[in-house]
This record gives C-alpha cells, sequence and structure tokens, in this order.
C-alpha cells in the first residue's frame, strides 16, 4: 500500500529545495587517514580525522575551495574557486605545508588577468600539477574569454594545455598510474554541450596530444569529479536524480561510474543524494573510496587499491 501511495490531496507537486546548506566536494586524504573536503557553500575547508566521529573547519574562509589534493611531498593543494558569491572567491591555486602550516600560492594570474574559477587539479610524481579552470556561475565576473586547462611546473612557470574549441568546459582532472595519460572531464551545461570523459597522451615535457573519448554522458548530467585505481580504471562522479535546467536530462542516474580506460562501463556504484561531485582514495590500503555529495561524505570499501600520487607504493 505505501509504495503505490501518490501525493495527498491539496499538494499537487513533490518539494523542491529552498537552500542548499552545504556543498560538499573536494576530497582528499592524507596518508595518515585524515581526510580533507570542500564546503564551497560555507566557504571552508572540513576534516575528518582518522577514526573520528565528527568533523571539524580546518580553514574558514577557504576562499572558496573547490577540489584538493596532496602532491607527491604530501603538502595539500587546493583550487580557490568562484562559486557561490564571487566577492570572496580567491581564484587561485595554493599549496599547504600541513607540518608548519605554511600557505604557498601558486598562482592566481595568467598572462596579466585573474583565473575563472580553479576546480580541479591532479599531481605528477615529478612535481608538475595540471588544474582545471572553468566558470559554472557568474560568467560576468570572467577576465578570460575561455575556459581551459594549466600546467604548472616545478619551476613555477605556467602554461595553459588545453582550450576552446579543443575542448568546452573542463572539470574533473586526473592521471593514470603511470602518469603517461591525463583524463580530463569535460561538462558544459549549456543545449548540446559535452558530457564527456576524455584521455589525452602526457609526454614527458609535460604537452599533451592523442585527444581521445573516454564516455559520453549526454544527455544527461556527465561527470564532475574523478579518481583512478592501481590498474587504471576510472571512477567518475556523476549523474542526477532530477534534471537541473532544461539543457539535461535525468538519464545518467546517481552515482560513481567505474570505467575502463577503453570505456568499458564496469558498474555504477550507488549515491542517493544531489549532487555528487567527486571521489578520493585512502585507507590503509588505499581500498577505501571517499565521495562526496550534496552535504555528506560518504565512503565505501572495494577490493581494488586505488592510486595517489603521495602513496604510491601502497598496494602496488
Amino acid at each position: 500500500m505505501f509504495q503505490n501511495l501518490g501525493l495527498p490531496p491539496g499538494v499537487s507537486a513533490p518539494p523542491t529545495m529552498a537552500v542548499g546548506i552545504a556543498f560538499t566536494e573536494g576530497p582528499a586524504c592524507a596518508a595518515n587517514g585524515d581526510v580533507y573536503f570542500t564546503d564551497i557553500v560555507n566557504n571552508r575547508i572540513l576534516l575528518l580525522e582518522a577514526g573520528a566521529k565528527y568533523f571539524r573547519v580546518f580553514r574558514q574562509p577557504s576562499g572558496r575551495a573547490n577540489g584538493l589534493l596532496f602532491d607527491v611531498q604530501g603538502r595539500l593543494l587546493a583550487c580557490e574557486g568562484n562559486e557561490f558569491c564571487p566577492n570572496d572567491g580567491h581564484r587561485r591555486v595554493t599549496r599547504t605545508d600541513l607540518t608548519t602550516g605554511h600557505v604557498e600560492v601558486l598562482t592566481d594570474h595568467w598572462n596579466g588577468k585573474r583565473y575563472n574559477a580553479p576546480n580541479d587539479i591532479a599531481a605528477c610524481s615529478n612535481g608538475r600539477l595540471f588544474f582545471t579552470d572553468p566558470c559554472y556561475y557568474d560568467r560576468a565576473t570572467m577576465e578570460f574569454d575561455h575556459d581551459s586547462v594549466y600546467r604548472i611546473d616545478p619551476d613555477g612557470t605556467v602554461t595553459r594545455v588545453l582550450t576552446q574549441p579543443q575542448i568546452q568546459r573542463p572539470n574533473g582532472v586526473a592521471l593514470s598510474p603511470d602518469e603517461r595519460t591525463l583524463y580530463l572531464v569535460d561538462s558544459c551545461p549549456v543545449l548540446g554541450g559535452h558530457r564527456r570523459i576524455w584521455a589525452f597522451d602526457l609526454a614527458d615535457d609535460g604537452s599533451l596530444s592523442g585527444q581521445r573519448l573516454v564516455i559520453d554522458f549526454a544527455p544527461g548530467r556527465g561527470g564532475d569529479g574523478m579518481c583512478v585505481d592501481s590498474q587504471g580504471t576510472l571512477y567518475i562522479a556523476a549523474g542526477v536524480s532530477r534534471a537541473r535546467h532544461a539543457n539535461e536530462t535525468a538519464d545518467v542516474p546517481l552515482g560513481v561510474f567505474v570505467v575502463r580506460p577503453e570505456g568499458t562501463l564496469l558498474g555504477r556504484i550507488p549515491v542517493y543524494e544531489d549532487v555528487i561531485t567527486n571521489c578520493t582514495w585512502g585507507g590503509a590500503d588505499l581500498k577505501t573510496l571517499y565521495i562526496t555529495a550534496g552535504k555528506t561524505l560518504y565512503q565505501v570499501r572495494v577490493e581494488v587499491p586505488g592510486w595517489v600520487v603521495h602513496r604510491q607504493t601502497v598496494g602496488g
């Protein structure tokens, strides 16, 4: 009787969101098991310490931090964006030494202009970094006329490596375990926009070539963030329970989609909270997948260990 129960008299439609109280993103797990993740709406970085039952605030304000990652030396990288409240978005990439607390600005301008909203970042074992710089909110704040991907070399040089028309709106970014392939989420919410995952060959000099399609989620909500396991399989946070605008559908259900590099879809880890945003690896054996969605940090155990640059020997 309960399964087929409809709306009561006087109620014409299900509830819709009035306001979001949190928007979790960018999880990153330190070698000691501490999990850092962002709450963009409330302009803070949160910390779930290893073994703790409750999170605490690590940094507030965070500069509207979005994607987080640890580099090869275990320093916390942060893409400080420009979402929800552009007046306090720092629009830069920073690196924090967790031992000393020192925060270093790696880049906040390119060619004399401020970035749109740095979103996600990937780190190589040689110190090279790649970050995405889309604009998903107020595009009137853009100083550039493009949404692009940049490379930061160990000497601090910043180079734009991908932009339109090769891609449309870059979001999540990740590397293969051998660091020879860069994966990019290209998720553009306009009519007919890309909902694709691209792969690029990554050369020793940091250049990208050989663009190829891994999987296309169109016309549903495509990928947001992603991570890669030790066997090179992609774990992509994607989907939505209900279309948010006329330019997407609910054809892609919420979850983490597990995809081989050649595009074979192995399955989906369901998550039942909008909006799913990102995922990362943790645990002593790197077999715990942490997932951010809505107001929640989720976790699930898997059989194949993940891969992160600051813990390359675990599970390998």
